[in-house]
């Protein structure tokens, strides 16, 4: 007997059609975008190609997914420069540290440079006077003897103890050279490969240590003190001042021969400095006007100074300012302001004026933060610019001493544009790449490390916004070019893909 149709029965088939079209339908688009996201990408390590399915959609998560440790300064590269598409090609080489020296300042220098001749190349590719840029190599048995040659192309020219040679093959690595030319390294000898012409020169320079020893005066310091045996204005010297000895030792480097640099390891007094005494009769009583009742007489006082007088005796800062030798020796107090003074004339205006400019220059100088952020408010909202600028400033207070922490600090424009102009070739940006990265700096900073932003904050040659992104490259930001440069073109590379791309959105937008 066949089953009847009911209302219920033909309400649960039309629920199990339903379901079976959803469920057909969600396999079909999952079996779509299976087989739309599954990429087949070529993963370049330092040279070491591998071909990988996967389904990240960025190069970072790639990397993440095939455990591929990247540092700040590792350069990675993608044919697609943004999101990963099937058939990229993903490239990633680590970066090691250097040393180059431009104008004659020795810069620590990141780099993916697999020969010192393609170190130095970066440099001349961007057209940015070659001849001033050296690369300092230390530690050469360590950082050379991976395959990092010389010169790929051609003969180099060594320089050593005074001798000069040639090693016919350049493609061997500084270390295997030296040995050819039994030449064994100290352990703070330094190495450096530069370019003369055509010639590619690997230079030793022996470092060597020795201490020296100066002698250096201790000034002697003048002391007043009151005698009430002398008249008012009178002063005797009590004791004759001596100048004092110290002896000072310093470490000194030599670098082939010639002092480089001293270091003070030592200071010693070899003789107490004397100091100098000198009486002073004790300070005029104030005189009484018999005459006040004449108010011609009291004119007469005024005219003669009587004012500053009066002035006097309220603190004697007008005494003070005249230099009047009486002032202020009536109480000890003048006499420790006098301490620190090596004149030996009984003179109190420049012992007085001391103390009193100190403090009065300080607070006038110390406001001077404060007014960065007061000024700034009212031409961009508060919220905006308070927070961007204070923890920013903190990091570059901290360093006792910025310079010291930093591996280009407060360069000139050109300084940094030799240090941008490898970096930038490291990326492969030569040629137009370079010149719009050169337009796109000079119209957000004309290249000047301590660039702002009045209106949003934004700092540095890059014009960073916040300016603590750049603090991944390096502490001292605010004062170190190569962090800044770094960032900027870690940024660029990442959001636009080349300077050319980013000197186009530039050009219509007025910002990058």
């Amino acid at each position: 007997m066949a089953r009847r149709w009911t209302p219920q029965r033909f309400t649960a088939l039309r629920r199990l059609r339903v379901v079976i079209c959803a469920l057909a339908t969600f396999a079909l688009c999952a079996t779509f975008f299976l087989c739309t996201t599954r990429k087949a990408v070529a993963l370049s390590v330092n040279g070491e190609t591998r071909h990988v399915t996967t389904y990240a959609t960025t190069v970072t998560g790639l990397l993440r997914e095939q455990g591929v440790d990247v540092k700040t300064h590792d350069l990675v590269q993608s044919t697609s420069a943004g999101v990963l598409t099937n058939h990229d090609v993903v490239t990633v080489k680590s970066a090691y540290q250097t040393t180059i020296s431009i104008d004659g300042q020795e810069v620590p220098f990141w780099t993916v440079a697999d020969s010192a001749e393609q170190l130095l190349s970066f440099f001349e590719q961007n057209e940015v006077a070659a001849s001033r840029v050296r690369v300092d190599i230390k530690n050469v048995y360590n950082q050379l003897t991976g395959g990092f040659v010389v010169n790929a192309d051609g003969p180099v020219t060594v320089v050593a103890d005074g001798k000069t040679s040639v090693a016919p093959n350049g493609k061997l690595p500084a270390a295997s050279i030296l040995d050819s030319k039994s030449i064994v390294l100290g352990k703070d000898d330094r190495v450096s490969v530069e370019k003369d012409g055509g010639k590619t020169i690997l230079r030793v320079e022996r470092v060597t240590y020795g201490d020296e020893t100066a002698t250096e005066s201790i000034p002697y310091v003048t002391r007043l003190v009151t005698d009430a045996s002398l008249a008012p204005g009178e002063t005797r010297v009590e004791q004759a001042g001596v100048n004092g000895e110290k002896r000072i030792t310093y470490r000194v480097t030599y670098v082939d021969g010639k002092a480089q640099t001293r270091e003070q390891t030592d200071e010693t007094v070899t003789k107490v400095a004397l100091d100098e005494v000198i009486a002073v009769g004790p300070k005029a009583p104030a005189k009484t006007d018999d005459n006040a009742d004449t108010g011609a007489n009291a004119g007469d006082d005024a005219d003669d100074g009587g004012a500053d007088d009066n002035s006097g005796d309220d603190g004697n800062a007008t005494d003070d300012s005249t230099g009047d030798p009486t002032a202020g020796t009536s109480s000890p107090e003048p006499s420790e302001t006098q301490t620190p003074e090596p004149d030996p004339e009984p003179s109190t205006s420049e012992p007085t004026q001391q103390p009193t400019q100190a403090p009065t220059q300080t607070p006038t100088q110390q406001p001077k933060p404060t007014q960065t952020p007061t000024q700034q408010p009212t031409q961009k909202p508060t919220p905006t610019q308070q927070p961007t600028q204070t923890p920013t400033q903190q990091p570059t207070q901290q360093p006792s001493n910025p310079a010291a922490g930093s591996r280009l600090y407060r360069p000139t424009a050109a300084a940094a544009q030799a240090y941008a102009a490898g970096a930038a070739a490291q990326y492969g940006w030569t040629g137009k790449n370079w010149q719009n990265l050169v337009n796109l700096w000079n119209r957000e900073s004309g290249w000047r490390w301590n660039a702002e932003n009045p209106w949003s904050g934004a700092y540095g040659i890059p014009q960073s916004l916040p300016p603590s992104k750049m603090a991944a490259f390096g502490a001292n930001y605010r004062d170190d070019a190569a962090a800044q440069i770094d960032w900027g073109l870690s940024y660029i590379a990442g959001r636009y893909g080349s300077p050319n791309k980013a000197w186009e959105h530039s050009e219509h937008y007025g910002w990058y």
